[in-house]
């Protein structure tokens, strides 16, 4: 059973990815407390890997330099949350490819320097879909 909510979980969150559609990341701050903002997810495979887009000198990417524990959560008649690590990428290529159109009111394009990708890793789970609960890791 726990792989066919997985699968649905997965589904949910590409389906909610580069739409407008805000999840909530949570890094830890400077001085060691969760910290929490919406965000919208750029791409996803499944609830292995989600991309996010931000500032490089935001205040999301300097709490990823001093800590690369983060969490993400997507949820609405659901719960789906992901617990891992996060890393600050600034490949032109990936950028390109996790550039989509609502990040043109931050960024002049793909190639500006201030825009960077936040690929967070999932290394556990903790899911509640149609009444059915999965927790677990990959």
């Amino acid at each position: 059973m726990n792989r066919e909510i997985i699968v649905k979980a997965g589904e949910i969150v590409e389906k909610n990815t580069g739409r407008g559609t805000s999840c909530v990341l949570a890094l830890i701050d400077p001085d060691g407390y969760p910290t929490a903002s919406a965000i919208t997810a750029a791409k996803a495979e499944g609830i292995s890997w989600v991309a996010f887009c931000t500032g490089l000198n935001g205040p999301k990417a300097g709490r990823i330099r001093k800590c690369r524990r983060a969490s993400v959560c997507f949820s609405d008649d659901y719960n789906i949350t992901l617990v891992g690590t996060i890393e600050l990428v600034t490949d032109p290529e990936v950028k390109k490819e996790m550039w989509y159109g609502g990040l043109a009111n931050h960024f002049s394009g793909p190639d500006d320097p201030d825009y960077c990708v936040l690929r967070f890793k999932t290394e556990r789970y903790s899911l509640m879909l149609d009444g059915k609960e999965a927790r677990g890791t990959l």
